[in-house]
């Protein structure tokens, strides 16, 4: 049956690769980003030209989560064209990498904000009218990074994902009894196929980010090349995408909770079953387990 989807965060990279692909089973689309008319004009023309050129029906939809005015109305488009919101899907965000100490407070804030609060801002335009509904699916896209091995550099990212992993976690409660289902998809580091890399952002405090190139240089060269070691050959970004049009595709209520695509293995796919089994446990003991699984 087909959906109508929104998705932030889908100019390039996981976003983009999910919205085509979402668009080609079927469903109805709306590829979220910011700059329509802007530095994302190209990518928006895109998305009109995969539309055309594949008929399937895949929109660009101005949606900056850093706002409430643009989360709100980026909802509204979608629900005033279709009448209806069915999935809300959490790709956007922001990577960073360099020494934790380097980073302003106010850049950790702006992290935080793009990573969580933009969750945040999104979920409180877009809930009211699956709450409703009494149905619907909220789809975040987490890493692996908040419960795998990781490497050093990228603190002030892996903490912007772990907070939104432990929201998804409370919500995914919260909206049980709304019909609401909830899914985490887990990827890991893919080093190609998407620009998280290329466009990450640096340090502002050059003078502490140079104390410790005295100590760490070239680190980050050396996670790079260690990382696309241990990707295998087969590893493929687009899986990421597959999975989620799978979860999207499968009955209520039988939903994975999580899914994890990772390749290279860092050891999420081990750790997050047992923090998983534990809060299965915990809701059972308090007699909130009816909670695990959408009951409207």
């Amino acid at each position: 049956m087909s959906k109508t989807i929104l998705i932030s965060g889908a100019s390039s990279g996981f976003g983009a690769l999910t919205a085509h692909a979402l668009a080609d089973a079927g469903h109805i689309v709306y590829a979220g980003m910011r700059g329509v008319a802007g530095h994302n004009a190209e990518a928006a023309a895109e998305v009109k030209r995969y539309s055309e050129e594949h008929n399937v029906d895949l929109r660009a939809v101005e949606l900056d989560v850093s706002t409430d005015e643009s989360t709100q109305l980026a909802v509204q488009t979608v629900i005033g064209e279709q009448g209806k919101l069915d999935v809300l899907i959490h790709n956007a965000g922001h990577m960073v990498l360099g020494p934790a100490e380097a980073f302003t407070p106010e850049q950790l804030a702006d992290i935080y904000d793009t990573n969580v609060v933009g969750t945040q801002r999104l979920n409180r335009a877009a809930l009211p009218h699956l709450r409703e509904q009494r149905d619907g699916l909220v789809v975040w896209v987490g890493s692996s990074s908040t419960r795998g091995g990781t490497p050093p550099y990228l603190a002030p990212y892996f903490a912007a994902k772990a907070g939104m992993d432990a929201l998804a976690a409370s919500y995914a409660l919260e909206l049980a009894r709304f019909g609401i289902e909830t899914s985490i998809i887990v990827p890991g580091a893919f080093s190609s196929g998407t620009n998280h890399f290329a466009h990450s952002g640096k340090p502002n405090d050059v003078e502490v980010a140079a104390a410790y190139e005295e100590k760490y240089a070239g680190l980050m060269d050396q996670v790079a090349q260690k990382l696309a070691e241990m990707e295998p050959e087969w590893a493929d970004v687009a899986e990421v995408a597959k999975a989620i049009v799978t979860v999207v595709g499968t009955e209520k209520g039988r939903r994975p909770f999580r899914v994890h695509i990772d390749p290279s293995d860092d050891g999420a796919a081990v750790v997050n079953p047992v923090a998983d089994r534990v809060r299965v446990e915990l809701l059972r003991r308090i007699g909130l387990e009816d909670l695990l699984h959408p009951t409207a």
